[in-house]
């Protein structure tokens, strides 16, 4: 009894490890290829089993890409849940601190974070994806942009759409900027966090700027209407008062000439 409950853990074992290899070999070929371009075939023999033994495990290449980017993606959404929660802390500050751990948590998957964030991925504002990844991704930039809103309260949902990828394109190049950096990573987040902290306040004084302006802008532009009016009125009263000159001018003429 004792050797086949060794047997059957080994076997589980051996799964395990075969499991795990596919799922290896799924995200070094999706990162160095692109997902499209991976075969589940090629897949299989990157893992050195074959290609009818990767199917026993993912039916798909749709099911390895969520094995491979839903659970790292799980634990960022509680981790950004967690920062919502610190009741003690300014809008501001909680959004400091979701993009610090944003950028932590991509500069420490490296190698999968383009097939984590990117692969198959959908547009940001889109309602309802299809696939269960897409939907954590778009709930994960919620929860990054959420702040962006509260500080800049946008005038409608493109305004607000818009300034939301403002914020995480710049996100995004700071971490893609460091992507290639052989630099340990807690060294070299020691060095760029405070850049990503003085990012985030100059990108809102910007909005905050831009929105005052539009402001004042919408404030003024009705006198200004008026004044153009006002100035075209003028101008045409001008004109008209030389018209009439010229006609008197050409009638005192004629009456002389007579």
């Amino acid at each position: 009894m004792e050797n086949g409950d060794k047997s059957i853990r080994k076997q589980g074992e051996r799964a395990e490890e075969t499991k795990r290899n596919i799922a290896e070999s799924a995200a070094k070929l999706f990162t160095a290829r692109g997902y499209d371009a991976v075969t589940m075939r090629e897949i299989a023999k990157d893992a050195g089993c074959s290609h009818t033994t990767i199917y026993l495990y993912f039916k798909d290449k749709e099911v390895l890409l969520e094995q491979l980017a839903i659970p790292p993606l799980q634990s960022l959404e509680t981790l950004l849940l967690s920062i919502q929660e610190h009741e003690e802390w300014s809008t501001v500050e909680k959004l400091e601190e979701k993009s610090r751990q944003f950028l932590r948590f991509c500069l420490s998957h490296k190698s999968m974070v383009s097939v984590i964030l990117g692969v198959k991925s959908v547009r940001v504002d889109e309602q309802d994806p299809e696939w269960d990844v897409n939907k954590l991704r778009n709930r994960i930039f919620g929860y990054l942009t959420e702040g962006i809103e509260q500080i800049v309260p946008a005038v409608n949902e493109q305004e607000r759409t818009d300034q939301s990828r403002v914020y995480f394109f710049m996100l995004y190049g700071m971490v893609f900027t460091y992507m290639n950096s052989e630099e340990q990573l807690e060294p070299l987040l020691k060095r760029i966090l405070p850049i990503l902290d003085k990012a985030i306040e100059t990108l809102l004084a910007g909005m905050l700027h831009k929105r005052d302006s539009s402001q004042l802008m919408a404030a003024v532009k009705p006198e200004t209407r008026q004044d153009k009016k006002q100035g075209k009125r003028e101008k045409q009263e001008k004109q008209d008062k030389k018209q009439d000159k010229k006609r008197k001018d050409k009638k005192s003429k004629k009456q002389e000439e007579k």
